[in-house]
């Protein structure tokens, strides 16, 4: 009796050479013993609608999308999950039994599942949530608070164009304030997150005084290069909790890896040991 062929995954991107997918799914591969592969897969920006296109033919059950193809990927679904819809992009595909395309943003799962694994009482002050950024991470997220129950989000950005978009796309829980409050207006959060690349390889500052801070607020970013940014440090060094990025993007990785190979796998301490080793040695 023949047996199935190994079921084939794949991140895209341009450029993809940075992503650490592989070896994320790599390990979980290993671990669960599955007969399946899944690799690097650099897609130009004018060849996305090709390459999905043609995805089932080169034999892939689905695939993760990084920059710059993920509103594409969204567009381009036949069925879109309520997170993807409610970023207006996806980051994980893959194709049911019928052949068709389904989308969905696992951003905000990874974050909050993260959020709420080091930090279980994040929400246990009737406060607002500070978000700085508004881009497609930052919507990811404000859109996991909101689902939370979080009465009031306030977002951040240096565009204010920008941050009054989403407000507007998301309701009046959400509300676009200057930047330069951005210290000022969230000395009594919950929880404060930097969304933006501002910290990437060190490069950079927020510039948030955490001197007024209430004591309980959690501040997490996002950027996992290096896994102690800037921010998280001066958060620390004033005596705040701290949430990294590098839990997130290991957590936004499970549920399209079920998807395509069946088994819901476990973040353990030993892949985050194996990717923050990756990170550190770079």
């Amino acid at each position: 009796m023949k047996s199935a062929p190994a079921k084939q995954a794949c991140v895209i991107g341009w450029p993809i050479e940075h992503s650490r997918s592989p070896v994320i799914h790599g390990y979980w591969l290993a671990r669960y013993g599955i007969d399946g592969s899944y690799t690097k897969r650099a897609v130009p920006k004018d060849a996305i609608e090709t390459f999905l296109g043609s995805l089932a033919k080169e034999g892939f059950v689905g695939c993760n999308v990084t920059i710059p193809h993920k509103e594409a990927a969204f567009r381009m679904a036949d069925v879109r999950e309520a997170t993807a819809t409610a970023v207006g992009a996806a980051n994980t595909l893959w194709l049911d039994a019928d052949g068709r395309l389904h989308a969905a943003n696992t951003d905000t799962y990874g974050y909050m599942t993260y959020l709420a694994d080091q930090a279980e009482d994040w929400n246990r002050r009737d406060a607002p949530v500070s978000i700085l950024g508004a881009g497609g991470a930052a919507r990811a997220i404000a859109y996991g608070f909101l689902e939370a129950g979080v009465a009031e989000i306030r977002i951040f950005n240096r565009s204010r164009e920008r941050s009054e978009v989403l407000a507007h796309d998301f309701g009046p829980r959400v509300k676009a304030l200057p930047w330069e409050e951005r210290s000022r207006a969230s000395t009594e959060a919950t929880v404060l997150v930097n969304t933006t690349s501002v910290g990437l390889k060190g490069e950079g500052s927020l510039g948030i005084d955490f001197a007024d801070f209430h004591p309980d607020c959690i501040v997490s970013d996002i950027v996992y290069v290096p896994i102690e940014t800037g921010l998280i440090r001066e958060a620390r060094r004033h005596g705040l909790r701290t949430v990294d990025g590098l839990g997130m993007l290991l957590h936004q990785a499970a549920p399209g890896f079920e998807k395509w190979f069946g088994v819901r796998p476990e973040v353990t301490d030993e892949l985050y040991d194996l990717i923050a080793a990756d990170i550190e040695a770079v």
